[in-house]
């Protein structure tokens, strides 16, 4: 399985185009508290997860994402010792002007709000947040043509992820999510695990997924902003 637009962004995007960033200090959130704000408010229908790893404890450094954009554009997202540090890729003809004026406004007024809420809605905003990652990575691993048992079991993670959250599930429409989900389990249960996931099959999971995510990330802003 080869991540083409990952090799390029280490490779060349990196070191030959523009960029634009921000810093934000996490007090009086913890490291991946506001690591995975910053992922949502980042992230959009028109996003794809390129890469993710996290830190194993949420009040340290090491959690880092790189989305890319429709529009040709990629974002990393960063949690360093003391701030977030999030940085935009645009080439030639383009800039970075929204992150500055929107994306970094916008996430300094989520932390705010996100800290005064209740513990127990703090807990399922960051869990619903968790199955938006959990969609990103299936969407990825079917774009990337993976191993069909990989793509089994991250629409499996997806949906056991969003089970146990309120939120999402008493959400209008949640129970359409969840019977997407489960169809298409069923589907790729019924295929040869080890082998890479059919060209056939691509339009019609991605269409589902990309109309979940829609749906969730509205959900979760919805939660976050009021």
């Amino acid at each position: 399985m080869e991540n083409r637009l990952l090799d390029q962004f280490n490779n060349a995007i990196i070191n030959q185009w523009s960029s634009k960033e921000f810093t934000l200090e996490y007090d009086p959130l913890n490291h991946r508290e506001l690591f995975e704000l910053s992922y949502h408010t980042n992230n959009s229908v028109g996003m794809r997860n390129i890469f993710i790893k996290l830190s194993q404890d949420e009040n340290k450094a090491g959690s880092k994402a790189i989305l890319y954009s429709n529009t040709k554009k990629f974002i990393s997202i960063e949690a360093l010792d003391d701030n977030i540090k999030v940085i935009k890729y645009f080439s030639e003809g383009n800039t970075g002007d929204k992150l500055i004026n929107e994306t970094k406004p916008t996430l300094e007024t989520r932390k705010l709000i996100y800290s005064a809420k209740e513990k127990d809605q703090k807990a399922q905003i960051l869990k619903s947040i968790l199955v938006e990652r959990k969609i990103d990575e299936c969407a990825n691993l079917v774009m990337l043509k993976g191993i069909i048992r990989k793509i089994y079991f991250a629409i499996g993670d997806a949906r056991e992820s969003a089970a146990v959250v309120p939120m999402f599930m008493e959400a209008e429409g949640a129970s359409l999510v969840q019977l997407a989900l489960n169809k298409w389990m069923t589907t790729t249960q019924n295929l040869e695990q080890e082998k890479n996931f059919p060209e056939n099959y691509q339009p019609g999971l991605l269409k589902n997924l990309m109309q979940i995510k829609k749906w969730l990330l509205n959900l979760i802003s919805v939660n976050l902003d009021r």
